[in-house]
């Protein structure tokens, strides 16, 4: 089996997704929703998934975000 080690970031993105792009000082409803990011983790979880042992080294919060991250990674066996 591969490894691979991955050093890069974890984001949480924050994505709004609207039908129209608001006119200047207008207020337009849309939807909003969060989701897992950063260009080094979506590396790793496709490497994981790939079937390499992978690593990922990043910086973590102690918040909802670097919980997000430790249960995602764990979920696709990132160590």
């Amino acid at each position: 089996m591969s490894s691979v080690v991955v050093v890069g970031s974890f984001n949480v993105d924050h994505v709004w997704r609207c039908d129209v792009l608001p006119a200047p000082g207008a207020t337009i409803a849309g939807r909003y929703s969060t989701g897992p990011g950063g260009k080094g983790f979506n590396q790793a979880v496709a490497a994981a998934r790939a079937g390499a042992r992978t690593h990922f080294l990043c910086a973590l919060g102690d918040d909802a975000g670097g919980a997000l991250a430790r249960s995602l990674a764990a979920h696709d066996a990132l160590r």
